[in-house]
């Protein structure tokens, strides 16, 4: 029989959506309850894959998947972003998800070119993605993941460590740069949100190899992919991958960490899940919260009949 991993936003999300099936509650009150693990994304990769890396190299993984430039260098994410000014901060408001056009990006990255390159972080464009190429004994500082700073004062998130300085110095010279940039007026005056800072974060070394548990890796996101293919694992875009499929004998990992539309994440996914248990098509299927609960449902949990719901 086959089994399943399922990483989730977190539970509170779901929960907190108006189309979640009565079976989430019952699945909580009658699977097991595994140890809560850390709530960060680093934390599940690491849980899915093996690989040697002080910290996962989002960069270099993502870029691998559309380049084959990767080995030799370490890479870093410069995503566009949007900072605004309120009151009392200065706040990452989005991070790569400004929806540029490839002429609007082609634009910004001429004008941020000389920037980095002058600093010896020649600065790239792949596939919406910005990047900056450094050198693998470069002594990178601590770059905060977007997702610890969106919202937040940026103030508080700025690097911290070795050569943190240069990198500070390097994001406000890209921010003076976007500020006056024309792009950044034309999207102004179409009611677009201007990318007016950059976010260094993701960086490191492509790693030499990786290892999984899993015959079967469905996610949308690029870093993924790459570890699942350099473990010799079959990948698929979410929209591909359907729960009734799983062949026998399968440990499948299907990656909703992401999925902004709860109402769909219940009415199709989690449907299909506690379909695919009645029919013992799938015999435990392994739920990671990105809060950091975990529970493990098997076939025979729905019995526990003596465990109630919660009201």
């Amino acid at each position: 029989m086959a089994e399943i991993t399922v990483l989730l936003p977190s539970l509170a999300r779901i929960a907190g959506a108006a189309a979640v099936p009565a079976i989430l509650d019952d699945w909580l009150v009658r699977a097991d309850r595994e140890a809560d693990a850390s709530p960060t994304r680093e934390a599940a990769l690491r849980r899915c894959f093996e690989f040697i890396a002080a910290q996962v190299p989002t960069a270099a993984l993502t870029r691998s998947v559309t380049a084959n430039d990767t080995a030799g260098s370490q890479w870093l994410f410069a995503d566009p972003g949007h900072v605004a000014v309120d009151a009392v901060a200065v706040r990452l408001l989005a991070c790569a998800t400004l929806d540029l056009s490839n002429d609007e990006s082609a634009e910004l990255a001429r004008a941020l070119r000389p920037v980095f390159g002058d600093a010896g972080f020649p600065f790239d464009v792949v596939a919406t993605r910005w990047y900056l190429r450094c050198p693998v004994e470069a002594r990178l500082p601590m770059f905060a993941v977007p997702e610890d700073v969106l919202g937040d004062d940026l103030m508080r998130h700025l690097p911290v460590g070795d050569n943190q300085q240069q990198w500070r110095h390097l994001l406000n010279e890209a921010q003076v740069i976007l500020h006056n940039h024309p792009v950044n007026a034309r999207r102004q005056q179409r009611g677009q949100m201007p990318a007016n800072s950059v976010w260094f974060w993701g960086g490191g070394v492509l790693p030499d190899w990786a290892r999984t548990r899993f015959t079967d890796v469905a996610s949308d996101d690029a870093a993924v992919c790459a570890l699942a293919k350099m473990a010799g694992v079959s990948t698929m875009q979410v929209r591909d991958f359907t729960i009734e499929n799983i062949h026998a004998h399968r440990v499948a990992l299907l990656d909703l960490a992401d999925c902004r539309d709860i109402d769909l994440l219940a009415s199709k996914w989690l449907t299909a899940l506690d379909a695919a248990l009645k029919h013992r098509t799938i015999t435990v299927a392994h739920l990671w919260f990105a809060g950091g609960e975990r529970i493990s449902v098997k076939s025979w949990h729905r019995w526990r009949i003596w465990r109630r719901r919660r009201q």
